[in-house]
């Protein structure tokens, strides 16, 4: 029992996979069971008909078979034929045989005759007379014995013939009249049984031609859906297997085009299309070589005149004292854009690398507690500039991974650098928990927030926001962008959540394993406190900013 049990449990595994995976035997399936449906119906309509026909005929026979009959019993029991006899009880004997006889050896039909009925039947049976091979108490209905018995007139029902010699019961039609004794006015229930084996025995071979017909339209209607269902689905698979190729880089591959029908129109369409994406996107990356090209040159060509002005900007800052107060002040401008600039520089470098593929990992194992406390300890006099207060919280500490410490600090260094320039946001609380799997690390902040698809287009590189930020410290715009490279070289996850006036937060999530697949988060991306009542929105100010 258990291994068909497991052979049922895998049929249906496999055939709710195709159902689910294939059109063909989706659509294969629904004809099988349409089909069945009409083909079981049609065969029921049709049995039905034949049954009512085949039975309702053998009724009207049976029933003028019998009144020929009845005709019969009174003649035989006429005063003169019932002188000839000895007595009343052996004329009604002889009558009984005289009748069964008279329709041979394949008769069709059995005699009952019971009475006189005033006179209750004995258990023993005594006062019935029947053919030899009748249970006459057995095959008359009692419904149709008490019609005939206190009625006058032919009356007829449905019955099951019961047979002592062992042979089995089978259906038959009972006819029923009154017959009388002239001579002692005694009555006598008199019924006739016309056996339905032969019209049973059709039925039961239109029902075994009907399900062996149903069986064979059906193999025949699922060949037929099969064949179209081929034909129109073959070449969809084609087109599937040719856009699976095509999203995986191999441009070229193309579909083949036979005919002039419809599939064929669609085969051409398609490769038109797959003609321009390629066209289109070998251009895409011709200008996106270019581009990567021209930063990476201009990056690196920059530094050399960047050491030089450097050098030469250190020298006028530290001789600054004596020059007068412009001279001075331009001197210190010149320094800090000089800073600015130097991290531009940096940062378009980076990018180089990520776009390049060049950028790897130094794997170490790496306390996240630590690293958001040297971040937090080094952000302590920007925060205090803006008025912020940061806060660091852990679930459990340490908190270890393997990851490139470097790069994890800086994508830490970011988020928190962010969060206090340009949230607007008294606090900004750092969060860190980890599972079995994977460490995460929030940044919440209460400011102004994010507006819906902001929290998507934050990691684009130089994406501007809105009016809607005030810049304390210069920023290059692409602090986020390359934290998202960061993470991902990780396999891991940064993701974005924030509503105006609400503020936001940022997670960061890594696996605590280099190289495994994350399935979760220890921190969910929307704070539980999302639900509290917004906060005013800040006025906006009129400059944009980067984060």
């Amino acid at each position: 029992m258990r291994r068909v049990g497991q052979a049922v449990g895998r049929g249906l595994r496999l055939m709710t996979f195709a159902w689910r995976r294939s059109v063909q035997a989706r659509v294969v399936i629904s004809t099988l069971v349409l089909g069945s449906l009409v083909v079981v119906l049609v065969g029921w309509l049709l049995l039905r008909s034949v049954a009512e026909g085949l039975v309702q005929d053998k009724a009207e026979i049976s029933v003028g078979q019998a009144e020929n009959g009845f005709e019969e019993a009174r003649v035989e029991l006429a005063p003169r034929a019932l002188s000839e006899t000895a007595s009343e009880s052996e004329a009604l004997t002889e009558l009984v045989a005289t009748l069964t006889s008279r329709g041979g050896e394949a008769r069709g039909y059995e005699v009952v005759l019971s009475g006189p009925i005033e006179q209750p039947v004995d258990d023993d049976g005594r006062g019935r007379r029947t053919s030899p091979a009748v249970d006459g108490g057995r095959s008359v209905p009692a419904q149709l014995r008490g019609t005939v018995e206190t009625n006058v007139g032919t009356y007829w029902t449905y019955t099951r013939l019961v047979y002592v010699t062992g042979r089995p019961s089978e259906p038959a039609v009972a006819v029923g009249s009154q017959v009388q004794v002239p001579s002692t006015g005694d009555v006598y229930a008199l019924y006739y049984l016309f056996p339905m084996g032969e019209q049973q025995q059709t039925l039961e071979l239109l029902e075994t031609a009907l399900l062996f017909a149903g069986l064979a339209l059906l193999v025949l209607v699922a060949g037929v859906a099969w064949l179209v269902t081929r034909q129109v689905v073959t070449p969809v698979r084609l087109a599937r297997r040719i856009a699976e190729r095509l999203a995986a880089g191999r441009l070229e591959e193309r579909l083949y085009v036979s005919g002039e029908d419809d599939l064929a129109r669609l085969a051409v369409s398609f490769n038109q299309m797959a003609a321009s994406l390629q066209q289109q996107i070998r251009q895409f990356e011709e200008l996106s070589v270019l581009q990567r090209r021209f930063v990476s040159d201009v990056s690196h060509e920059l530094r050399t005149p960047l050491t030089t002005v450097r050098l030469a900007a250190d020298v006028l800052h530290d001789a600054r004292d004596g020059f007068d107060p412009v001279t001075a002040r331009s001197a210190e401008l010149l320094q800090a854009e000089l800073e600015r600039f130097e991290a531009l520089l940096a940062d378009l470098l980076e990018i180089s690398r990520f776009d390049a593929g060049a950028a790897g990992l130094e794997l170490d194992t790496v306390d996240l507690c630590e690293v958001a406390g040297r971040v937090v300890d080094s952000s302590q006099a920007l925060a205090e500039r803006a008025s912020v207060r940061l806060s660091v919280s852990a679930a459990q500490c340490p908190c270890m991974a393997e990851a490139d410490v470097r790069r994890v600090e800086r994508i830490v260094r970011n988020l928190v650098a962010n969060a206090v320039s340009y949230s607007q946001s008294p606090v900004v609380e750092v969060w860190i928990a980890g599972d079995d799997d994977a460490v995460a690390l929030a940044v919440r902040d209460f400011g102004i927030g994010l507006r819906p698809g902001e929290a998507t287009l934050v990691f684009n590189r130089f994406w501007r926001s809105d009016p809607s930020r005030v810049r304390v410290s210069g920023g290059t715009g692409l602090g986020l962008a390359i934290s998202r490279e960061d993470a991902v070289l990780h396999g891991g996850w940064l993701e974005a959540w924030g509503a105006p006036g609400r503020g936001a937060q940022f997670r960061l999530t890594l696996p605590r394993r280099a190289g495994a697949k994350l399935e979760g988060s220890p921190i969910p991306l929307v704070p539980r406190d999302a639900a509290r009542p917004a906060l005013p929105a800040p006025a906006r100010p009129t400059t944009g900013a980067v984060r």
